[in-house]
């Protein structure tokens, strides 16, 4: 374990608190840890498993999300900091109850400065095995009706941010009628299919699992699409789902959509891609805003709240929010995830002033 110095020349470091590298020989884990802020709380935010091209994409990917998860959990009002954690693949079926054991310790050794939950690559049985290595996980059992996994929660806040990004951009009361192309269907792609086709959406989708999309097709009615596709299908939202930084210049400058609200995290490559989604007049509702409803309940979970009414109050409570800061955009003729982010750094900043 130790600090890592290249972190200071990546062009994802924002002024994190701590960033470590795991790397324990035994069961062959590889894994960074992130913590961007701790001035709300504890840093909360899930772990990753992905075949990365290097360490560095890796040490980028962590330091990406954590700042992202700060900024989520800042405007969701979410007791929690941000962080997250990535783990190197791939890893063997037979290394990886060990992986994840290890993780657990890695987990542990930082004394719940960090609570780690699910993330793309990690399974309910994962977290299970890090579980018992550390109390500082979350979102794998329900507690007094509260807890589990927060895929069906993101796909609900998602649900709402997109209902928001409707009324703005296509000014529908609703959902009737309106087509959606869906990136990616793993936990959350696939609730917030079911989401939508219950709100009357037509539906377009995309996966790299034929069988994932041959289920939307079955249960949702949905048309299928190729996943190079899907990002320029014809359509009047597009809903990443999937892994971040798809949205690049070229397929922002493709775009047929009119509005781009998905659950994937860092859907924006860069800011040439923000600026030419905003040059082009498409509405973006910035991921971290509308994705919060995990963390919404994972954070409930940790903290051991009983009200699942309350919670999903929280989770609706997206819808408005996303709605303010798309007016802001307009009014100040600024993007709205740049709107969206210096209102999270202003509650981050409050919450130091405070401390």
């Amino acid at each position: 374990m130790s600090e890592t110095e290249p972190m200071f020349d990546n062009p994802a470091f924002d002024g994190h608190e701590r960033v470590l590298a795991f790397n324990d020989a035994a069961s062959g884990l590889r894994a960074f840890i992130a913590i961007h802020s701790t001035a709300l709380g504890p840093a909360g935010g899930g772990c990753r498993l992905w075949r990365y091209a290097d360490g560095e994409a890796a040490l980028s990917d962590a330091l990406r999300l954590s700042r992202g998860m700060s900024y989520k959990n800042a405007l969701a009002g979410v007791p929690m900091g941000g962080g997250k954690a990535v783990i190197l693949g791939p890893v063997p079926d037979e290394r990886r109850a060990g992986v994840f054991a290890a993780f657990g310790r890695a987990v542990d050794s930082l004394s719940g400065t960090y609570v780690t939950a699910e993330d793309v690559g990690v399974s309910p049985a994962d977290l299970e095995r890090v579980a018992a290595s550390t109390p500082y996980v979350s979102g794998i059992v329900v507690r007094n009706g509260v807890g589990g996994n927060p895929a069906p929660f993101t796909a609900r806040g998602v649900c709402v941010g997109i209902e928001a990004a409707a009324s703005f951009a296509l000014g529908r009361s609703g959902l009737d009628g309106v087509r959606v192309a869906i990136q990616g269907l793993g936990g959350v792609g696939m609730n917030l299919a079911g989401a939508l086709h219950a709100r009357g959406a037509a539906l377009v989708v995309a996966d790299l699992a034929p069988v994932r999309v041959e289920e939307a097709c079955d249960r949702y009615g949905a048309a299928p699409a190729g996943v190079e596709e899907i990002l320029t299908a014809d359509a009047d939202i597009l809903a990443p789902c999937a892994l971040g930084g798809i949205i690049t210049e070229d397929v922002a400058r493709r775009m047929r959509a009119t509005v781009v609200a998905g659950g994937a995290n860092n859907q924006i490559a860069d800011a040439a891609a923000g600026r030419a989604l905003f040059e082009r007049g498409i509405t973006y509702a910035p991921d971290y805003v509308i994705n919060a409803g995990g963390i919404i309940l994972v954070s409930a979970e940790y903290f051991g709240a009983t009200d699942l009414g309350g919670i999903e109050d929280r989770i609706d409570a997206i819808g408005p929010r996303t709605g303010r800061i798309l007016e802001t955009a307009r009014m100040t003729g600024t993007p709205s995830g740049v709107v969206a982010d210096q209102m999270a750094r202003e509650v981050l900043a409050g919450a130091r002033v405070d401390a």
